[in-house]
């Protein structure tokens, strides 16, 4: 299937501004990275000395887990650091796992946005779903089962499908290898824990949000970016969605202006951080009343399950 057509900046933009809008910053990528581990250790802080803020703890800090999948994609689009090898360790070592694997794939789903062939469009094609289904998969992410299923399911089916003679303990190994990242990114959360005594506080504000709130929040944020979109859709402007956030909606839903995606498809290579500015500017030109814009993520979950 042939590309999207993508859009020329000079369209929209003078020269000017399309220069602030696409500079790389050496430094505020690096700001947003530091800026979200200084938000989970400050709720790890919450919830260790009160407790009864542990719910609240879990919310936030699942937000900003998905705010640092959120930077690796800004690293995928080599928009974190305008030096390719800093952004890359950045991206994969202090965002998210993942990243050699998730950059084709991701960049492929730009080339294809809501074609038939978009690697990401089994994401969204399923909606609209009836309110019944939806509280269904919202109960699956908050109990962990798509937790499970994401980090376990391979493996099983792995298991099941092992050729004679290959032993499980091998299937086991070539898991473990796959998800190293991950599994040395815990690790190192628990020793550090542990190593001030608080070793319950990484199963309680580490893995709980990563296994509950995180899985949440990332369906409503794939609902939010494509779901309810025309499949084989021609224009750029209308492949993606970009949905106003409110301040909790930022605090919980959605960080880093991941909320601005309809931007973000028209002109990929833009840095998150100039998104609401791009977004603004558009605004002013008449040209967000052509694009698939929405109030909040209220208006965009009652879209998604035929409200």
């Amino acid at each position: 299937m042939p590309a999207v057509a993508r859009l020329n900046p000079k369209d929209f933009f003078t020269a000017e501004e399309w220069e602030r809008l696409s500079e790389h910053s050496s430094w505020k990528g690096l700001l947003l990275v530091a800026h979200c581990w200084l938000v989970i250790a400050a709720a790890f802080a919450m919830g260790v000395v009160w407790p009864v803020t542990i719910p609240l703890a879990v919310m936030v800090i699942g937000a900003r887990q998905l705010g640092l999948a959120i930077l690796m994609h800004d690293a995928a689009h080599r928009a974190l650091h305008p030096d390719a090898r800093v952004n890359d360790i950045v991206g994969e070592w202090f965002c998210a796992e993942g990243l050699d694997r998730y950059r084709p794939y991701h960049l492929n789903h730009h080339r294809l946005a809501q074609q038939t062939d978009d690697p990401d469009l089994v994401l969204s094609a399923p909606f609209p779903v009836s309110r019944t289904s939806l509280r269904r998969k919202i109960v699956r992410d908050l109990t962990g089962q798509t937790f499970f299923k994401q980090r376990f399911g391979p493996l099983i089916a792995r298991l099941k499908m092992r050729k004679p003679g290959e032993s499980a303990w091998s299937c086991v190994a070539a898991e473990a290898h796959r998800q190293r990242r991950f599994l040395i990114g815990n690790a190192v959360m628990l020793a550090a824990l542990s190593a001030f005594g608080l070793w319950w506080a990484y199963f309680a504000l580490w893995l709980l949000p990563q296994a509950t709130w995180l899985p949440m929040v990332t369906r409503l944020r794939n609902i939010a970016e494509h779901a309810c979109l025309a499949e084989n859709e021609p224009d750029p402007m209308r492949q993606a969605r970009t949905t106003h956030a409110n301040l909790i909606e930022r605090a919980l839903i959605a960080p880093y202006f991941v909320n601005y995606h309809c931007e973000h498809h028209m002109f990929m290579h833009l840095p998150c951080y100039s998104l609401p500015r791009a977004h603004r500017l558009l605004t002013r030109k008449g040209v967000t009343a052509r694009m698939e814009v929405q109030p909040g993520y209220l208006t965009v979950i009652g879209l998604a399950s035929g409200a």
